[in-house]
């Protein structure tokens, strides 16, 4: 009862950290990726939570199988150079004895990771999509970002706008260029708003500017003064993409039964499948000698985890343009990892004296 306690106490604490520290880690990554495409003005910067949201429910799944198998790995890697192995080796645990617990634990998580990976990701997929193809259908104002030059889908307009009044209704210093009859018009103001008509069309409307016009490399140009000036704003007409095979239910994938679905649902149910794999695993790759160093069994579980991962895609690639049978589909990499684990379960016991048998108690 204490080995059991002691473990599974262990084991949710590391795993706990593991998984807030690859969050953080992905996090950081996705937002600074995302603050650079809104930065040049490809997206708005109110969108930036909300995919940062869906994003990271697509991740989940692969964090918390990387969390359950580092946290095995961790732990009894620091029993190992603590030598706690040794006395529950002496005190008649064999090595087969942490397999139990182990699974205790990570049983209620694995069975989360099938839910988010078979039913979730699918639709936090489909929702960032849609969300994208609604940020593209909004009209060129509602990608401007302060400081930032912004040209028009047609580029036949350059916006610039200095910033924002604290409530955000307001602009201030705006500065609007565009090109009409072979004509340059340069449109600067000291604030603007947008303005919806009756009709639904959508306005900038500037006050307290000026309007430069003329044409190129000559110096004809005329200049206006204004108290209101109006562009009209021309929404954005995008089609609707069909879905992609990864935005579809499983459900759905199981009707349809082409190669594409199958593929696709296999890699779904190989998240699961994986994560029980890898954590049988952890537990003879976690072995280490005190005297050696310690972060090389860490090094080569990352590196088993990385192979793993990629031999899945790899296999779900081959069973999508049909160089790999359905029936085979993903399932030899699942097999060849358990037959991995099994060999080296069976070298920790047969190299190790202070394990007596395979089966303990």
């Amino acid at each position: 009862m204490l080995f059991k306690r002691s473990l599974l106490q262990e084991l949710v604490t590391t795993a706990a950290g593991a998984f807030l520290i690859l969050v953080g880690i992905v996090i950081a990554q996705r937002v600074a990726y995302y603050i650079g495409v809104a930065a040049s003005g490809s997206l708005a910067s109110d969108a930036i939570k909300t995919l940062l949201g869906f994003n990271m429910i697509r991740f989940l799944p692969m964090l918390l199988s990387l969390s359950l198998f580092l946290a095995v790995l961790l732990t009894l890697s620091r029993w190992y150079r603590d030598s706690e192995m040794v006395v529950w080796f002496s005190a008649g645990k064999s090595l087969s004895s942490w397999i139990r617990p182990v699974i205790t634990f990570a049983l209620p998580v694995i069975l989360v990771i099938g839910v988010l990976s078979l039913f979730v990701t699918p639709w936090a997929t489909q929702k960032a999509s849609e969300f994208r193809d609604m940020l593209k259908s909004r009209d060129e104002l509602a990608t401007i970002t302060p400081g930032v030059f912004k040209e028009s889908r047609s580029a036949d307009r350059v916006f610039f706008i200095e910033s924002f009044d604290e409530l955000g209704n307001l602009v201030k210093n705006i500065f609007v260029q565009s090109v009409q009859h072979q004509k340059l018009g340069i449109i600067v103001a000291s604030q603007g708003f947008r303005e919806t008509a009756e009709n639904g069309d959508s306005f900038l409307v500037m006050q307290d500017g000026r309007r430069y016009e003329g044409l190129p490399n000559t110096a004809e140009y005329t200049i206006t003064e204004f108290e209101r000036y109006a562009i009209r704003i021309e929404p954005a007409e995008v089609e609707k993409s069909l879905p992609k095979t990864q935005e579809k239910s499983s459900v759905e994938l199981l009707q349809q039964r082409n190669r594409d679905s199958n593929a696709e649902l296999q890699w779904r149910l190989a998240m699961p499948i994986s994560a029980f794999v890898l954590v049988l695993l952890a537990i003879p790759l976690s072995f280490v000698d005190p005297r050696s160093g310690r972060s090389a069994n860490l090094m080569l579980a990352l590196l088993v985890y990385v192979i793993y991962n990629n031999m899945l895609s790899i296999f779900q690639a081959w069973v999508s343009q049909g160089k790999l049978s359905l029936l085979i589909g993903l399932w030899p990499v699942h097999l060849f990892f358990l037959l991995l684990t099994v060999y080296m379960f069976y070298r920790r016991l047969f190299q190790q004296p202070l394990i007596p048998r395979f089966w303990g108690r």
